[in-house]
């Protein structure tokens, strides 16, 4: 495992009821990187007990807790606040499930070092398992997430494997009632491109388990699309009002021919 810790980049991974599969993913992580941090979201799978366990052994990992189920950004939130008590500066968001590439890590870490003022945001390469209906579906949820941005080229905006600055991140979340639930993921990458943070984007293995080989999903079509439907109306009324600073800002940023 890696035993050297980072003092600015931290692993953080939000958690609900994964069920076993969640071990083998913090393994993975720590396999990779230190620290890791793992926020349960309530879960009453016994996870949360088991995952005392073994930080209990290792240094390099931690665990917070909510009592009850409040959604990944609210997870992700606590983590953030956190982190900044801590001195982190920025933090990499990894599901629990199994479906992120842990080897990966190091290199998204690597490039956010380079690129401080960034998000590294991770673009998913699908396996075959990959249910068609969610490779599809996100395709929408791109297009609007892009034309919110006024193209900003955003190139997966659910893909929650992602390298965050923590200060404006944590601004936003502090400022926004939103954000706390599925809805995490594109939101914060939408807003975040309208306070001017730069993005840059990474390919990244993903992987979707049967549930013969313990993959679990909290995935719900009708509510979290419900979620996402009423997330972009709210977004795209915030870009119709930001649009005239976003063609600005576009037109400074043009390259020179």
């Amino acid at each position: 495992m890696t035993e050297r810790p980072s003092d600015t980049h931290l692993l953080l991974i939000p958690s609900y009821n994964p069920g076993p599969k969640v071990y083998e993913t913090v393994l993975a992580a720590r396999l990779h990187w230190n620290p890791v941090w793992v926020v349960v979201d309530g879960s009453t799978d016994g996870t949360a007990e088991g995952l005392q366990a073994l930080a209990q052994g290792d240094k390099g990992l931690r665990i917070l807790q909510i009592s009850r189920n409040r959604g990944k950004g609210a997870a992700i939130r606590l983590g953030l606040e956190q982190a900044h008590l801590a001195g982190y500066t920025h933090v990499l968001t990894m599901d629990s499930d199994g479906q992120h590439p842990a080897e990966e890590i190091p290199s998204f870490m690597a490039t956010s070092m380079r690129n401080p003022g960034a998000m590294i945001l991770g673009v998913p390469v699908f396996d075959i398992g990959a249910p068609p209906l969610r490779v599809q579906g996100r395709k929408i949820s791109n297009w609007w997430a892009n034309l919110e941005t006024l193209g900003g080229g955003i190139g997966d905006s659910l893909f929650g494997f992602r390298v965050y600055p923590i200060a404006p991140l944590r601004q936003l979340m502090r400022t926004h009632r939103w954000m706390r639930r599925f809805d995490f993921d594109p939101e914060a990458v939408v807003r975040m491109s309208w306070m001017g943070i730069d993005l840059i984007n990474v390919p990244a293995s993903v992987r979707y388990f049967q549930t013969t080989e313990g993959g679990v999903s909290h995935f719900h079509y009708l509510r979290d699309n419900l979620l996402l439907t009423w997330m972009h109306i709210r977004l795209f009324f915030g870009f119709v009002g930001r649009l005239p600073l976003l063609v600005r800002r576009r037109h400074r940023h043009r390259p020179i021919r």
